[in-house]
């Protein structure tokens, strides 16, 4: 069931899973991934969620829009070593405000919970203005997922 936070946000049901293998060259002298892989992780899950939804980055660009990321958290629980398989689960968070809200949990092969994370992104369009109203497109993509 979905819950409402205190600042209007829902959690919704629209959640992609995107698996990866671990590189080395994402790992650290200690064997593990380095702590900045984890927002990379987070990236390849909004680009496959962005990807099955229909609001990828290429859709939002033609559009006429771009969505930088102005907030991201991250919580590290246990560590991904060199050639583990990770599942980046994606959810989208509905929110009334012009942004993307994004959480990530990420599982190694186990299902344990790895990692957990959030980001935050805006709408500007293409003459670098900031949109304090959500897109058209956006409107359209949250009624047809029933968001509204």
């Amino acid at each position: 069931m979905a819950s409402r936070k205190k600042d209007n946000t829902l959690e919704t049901s629209l959640k992609v899973n995107h698996d990866i293998r671990v590189r080395f060259n994402e790992t650290d002298a200690l064997g593990i991934v380095w702590h900045g892989y984890y927002i990379h992780y987070f990236e390849d899950g909004r680009e496959a969620f962005g990807r099955k939804h229909g609001i990828s980055y290429l859709d939002t660009k033609a559009q006429g829009y771009v969505t930088p990321i102005v907030k991201s958290t991250c919580e590290h629980k246990l560590p991904l070593r060199y050639g583990d398989v990770a599942t980046i689960e994606t959810t989208y968070i509905n929110s009334p405000a012009a942004k993307l809200i994004f959480r990530y949990n990420i599982f190694n092969a186990e299902k344990q919970l790895v990692c957990t994370g959030e980001t935050i992104q805006v709408f500007v369009d293409d003459n670098n203005n900031l949109s304090l109203a959500l897109p058209p497109f956006i409107e359209a993509w949250k009624a047809k997922n029933d968001l509204l």
